[in-house]
């Protein structure tokens, strides 16, 4: 769990995604993004929270997140009981925007304590204090998660999905993709090209050899290493091709796609 200031990071907006967050926020309206697996979610996230002026709480979802690990818990210090604010708790007192990565990760009896938040009540309800917060004007929810992950035992309840109003996020278009590429890593727009142009072939791949598409952000990764000096072959093995697949004879037919689409 991470919490970051107003510093504005670099986002590159590919429809209008900018002006509806601004909407929802002025609005007090929570807000669900849902998208593959670094398409740029969590960055866009950040770069809102900086261009509002606004404290920005990540919480990444996982199984073992407990309604405690949001709200808050006593813990025993110098000999007394004390009560800690949870992330959730602290973003709500501070108004700030508290993010919940991959929400459907988290145990259904932890999301319950969103529903307040997520009405017209605005309200936490802190169960082992008996107090109950109500949210300020500043404050927002916005939650995410990857629709390509879903089954039945990990999405989202349509009870809790329409407390939200939603984004669909996916891949940018090339040139979009480029500029990215160039703005994050300095690199070429001829390496920037060849990567995309490669990422392309390996996202007709997906759902057929592949469980996962090559994501933007492996792009970066890929481009990063070859603006410091790494050979782009090498560089996309590492930042590309070895992250998609732990299956020697894919990474073997990955890497002819690789040579065919990186000069070196």
């Amino acid at each position: 769990m991470d919490r970051i200031k107003t510093d504005i990071p670099f986002y590159q907006a590919q429809n209008n995604e900018v002006e509806l967050f601004e909407h929802a926020y002025n609005n007090q309206l929570p807000l669900l993004i849902k998208g593959p697996t670094g398409c740029g979610k969590t960055r866009f996230i950040q770069h809102m929270a900086g261009r509002l002026g606004r404290p920005l709480y990540t919480i990444a979802c996982h199984d073992d997140l407990t309604a405690a690990d949001l709200v808050g818990r006593h813990l025993i210090g110098d000999g007394e009981t004390i009560w800690h604010d949870g992330p959730l708790t602290k973003a709500v007192r501070e108004g700030a925007i508290c993010y919940l990565d991959e929400v459907v990760e988290a145990r259904k009896d932890t999301t319950v304590v969103l529903h307040p938040l997520s009405d017209d009540r605005r309200l936490l309800p802190i169960e082992r204090t008996g107090e109950e917060l109500k949210a300020p004007h500043e404050f927002m929810l916005v939650v995410s998660y990857n629709p390509g992950y879903q089954n039945l035992l990990k999405g989202m309840k349509p009870s809790t999905r329409q407390r939200f109003i939603s984004l669909r996020f996916d891949y940018p278009d090339s040139e979009t993709e480029s500029t990215i590429i160039q703005k994050e890593t300095g690199v070429a727009h001829t390496i920037a090209k060849q990567l995309i142009e490669l990422a392309h072939a390996l996202r007709i791949l997906k759902d057929h050899d592949l469980e996962e598409s090559a994501s933007t952000r492996l792009l970066v990764y890929a481009a990063t290493l070859i603006e410091s000096g790494c050979n782009a072959h090498d560089a996309c093995r590492a930042a590309i091709v070895e992250p998609l697949t732990d299956e020697q004879e894919t990474v073997d037919a990955l890497m002819e796609v690789v040579r065919a689409k990186m000069e070196v």
